[in-house]
């Protein structure tokens, strides 16, 4: 793992996993890591009635780190990993709840829809990419830069402590939220879109090496 508090987040979990009751399993914790998912979704959209909401999404991508982090972690310390099956259902599960989080932003009143699901499908893309990447390439380094999942999370909790504040002070910047939000995301999402054609491409021109035979269509005869 190459994030930025890979090192950090791994300590913890692993206190944590100690201190987690022996009735609970790792698929206890995929499940907690699901609901959390789901819980910010929702009140993310509900922000449009309350940007209190805002506090309760925070809260709920919590529980998300919580589940999603931790259910691996307590199966590698209690010595029962489960491999294929895990990691089978970590992707299913962290599709989900990529998808049900960037739809409750993209319904919320500050971010465009739009925007927020070209997010989503871009970055199911790239890790969808890094999985074919391991699985052709032999390549196991599982991210794309300094910045994962939790990183994400946090900078997610920031922001929503942020715009919760400015609305319980009525406080109004010189520019909307919504436009520079926006702006954000667009300038994110273009650079996200340069990246996957990039290891497109590339992996296009290494299968190419690995087997010309395959890419010599044009000389095919009926």
């Amino acid at each position: 793992m190459t994030f930025l508090l890979a090192g950090i987040e791994r300590r913890v979990l692993q206190r944590l996993a100690v201190l987690v009751p022996r009735t609970l399993r790792s698929n206890h914790l995929t499940v907690l890591g699901t609901l959390g998912a789901a819980g910010a979704g929702t009140a993310y959209a509900l922000t449009t009635y309350d940007p209190a909401w805002l506090w309760v999404a925070s809260l709920m991508l919590g529980v998300n780190w919580l589940g999603d982090s931790l259910d691996g972690t307590l199966a590698r310390v209690r010595g029962t990993q489960r491999p294929k099956y895990g990691y089978y259902l970590d992707h299913v599960v962290d599709a989900f709840s990529t998808a049900v989080i960037g739809l409750g932003i993209g319904l919320s009143p500050y971010v465009n829809l739009g925007l927020a699901l070209g997010l989503v499908v871009v970055y199911l893309a790239l890790s969808i990419n890094v999985y074919l990447e391991s699985s052709v390439f032999g390549v196991f380094k599982i991210s794309y830069g300094r910045i994962g999942p939790t990183e994400v999370r946090l900078v997610l909790v920031m922001l929503n402590t942020m715009l919760a504040v400015a609305a319980l002070l009525q406080i109004k910047g010189p520019v909307a939220i919504r436009v520079v939000a926006n702006w954000t995301l667009a300038i994110l999402l273009t650079g996200m879109v340069v990246l996957f054609v990039g290891r497109f491409a590339r992996n296009l021109y290494r299968l190419a090496k690995l087997e010309p035979q395959r890419f010599r269509w044009w000389e095919e005869r009926p």
